[in-house]
């Protein structure tokens, strides 16, 4: 039988009030008084109901974690780090998947069923319209890994892909290859528009003009499916920048099968910097985005709204860097 309140009140000799008090954040009560209730609790091995308290505060303390990307191996990572650390500030995170989803209304009356304290989009590929409706709502939202715009429609956490883009093909110029590629994600995808806007403004500025190509998905299937295709076209590049490690793995081994070389025929640049992408069998040159103090900062945004709703919008990107390893020849 789970312990009641009104049990460790009687244990502890205080009212039931005095023990609500103490398990409720900001409610006075004297440490003599607290002391006791807790020495009780621990007796009777009691523990705070949280959706009781709720009913109270009116705060469920769940962060909707809105993501639509769960076949890439990086957001294992990615949910590893943000379930911790929400749980680590006293919230609950509720895991919500979007994946094929186009309709921001329904994602939001799925988070209102679940009375959801703020909402973290945690995604590169979403467009800005989900979080702008979360924000018209009356939600606190944060977009993580968003995308980077003049206008900013609700809070943003994530890095510049136009800038790391560039980044990507001035580190493909600087060694050396001359006919260089670009193999894009879902061509709608807001992280491939960005990526290869920066991408073609580099090489226009060396006046080099570049193949471009699109996988179906930023999957490992993907990106072998397209370089497959690239292969048996006849026409490769000596280089290709991949929009993401996972689509790079895929033709590195499309590349692998057709008797090719990397980086000895072709060379390889992916985005993210995944622990795969540091595996000896791999070892793949990328941009690392900084995915910890993204994450982190996301959280304590997010958890800073639900205590004022009403800040101002604002952008926070942190830069990148290039992962130099054994995909691209020595300069």
């Amino acid at each position: 039988m789970r312990v009641t309140l009104k049990e460790v009140a009687e244990r502890a000799g205080v009212s039931r009030s005095a023990v609500s008090r103490t398990f409720t954040e900001g409610a006075s009560v004297s440490a003599r008084t607290r002391a006791k209730v807790m020495r009780a609790a621990d007796e009777l091995g009691y523990s705070p109901s949280v959706l009781a308290s709720s009913l109270t505060t009116r705060r469920t303390k769940l962060i909707g974690l809105v993501a639509d990307n769960f076949r890439n191996p990086t957001f294992l990572l990615i949910f590893d780090l943000f379930t911790r650390l929400i749980q680590e500030r006293g919230f609950r995170p509720l895991l919500v998947n979007l994946s094929g989803e186009t309709d921001p209304q329904h994602s939001l009356r799925m988070l209102r069923q679940y009375s959801v304290d703020g909402v973290i989009v945690a995604s590169s590929t979403l467009p800005p319209s989900f979080a702008a409706a979360f924000r018209d709502a009356g939600l606190p939202v944060v977009h993580s890994f968003g995308r980077y715009s003049g206008e900013s429609h609700a809070h943003v956490v994530g890095v510049d892909n136009v800038y790391c883009g560039g980044m990507a093909a001035r580190t493909l110029i600087e060694h050396g290859y001359k006919r260089i590629g670009f193999i894009g994600g879902p061509e709608g995808a807001t992280s491939t528009i960005d990526r290869l806007r920066g991408f073609a403004d580099a090489m226009q500025a060396h006046d080099a003009a570049f193949p471009r190509s699109f996988a179906g998905a930023y999957s490992y299937d993907a990106g072998r499916a397209e370089m497959a295709r690239l292969i048996a076209a006849g026409d490769l590049a000596d280089a290709y920048f991949c929009g993401d490690d996972v689509l790079s793995v895929g033709a590195m081994d499309a590349l692998a099968e057709a008797g090719l070389d990397v980086p000895g025929d072709v060379g390889i640049i992916g985005f993210n910097d995944m622990d795969m992408a540091r595996w000896g069998c791999i070892e793949l040159t990328t941009i690392a985005q900084p995915v910890s103090e993204i994450i982190a900062a996301s959280v304590e945004q997010v958890i800073s709204l639900i205590a004022a709703p009403d800040a101002v919008p604002e952008t926070r990107l942190l830069p990148c860097r290039v992962v130099l390893r054994k995909t691209l020849r020595t300069v």
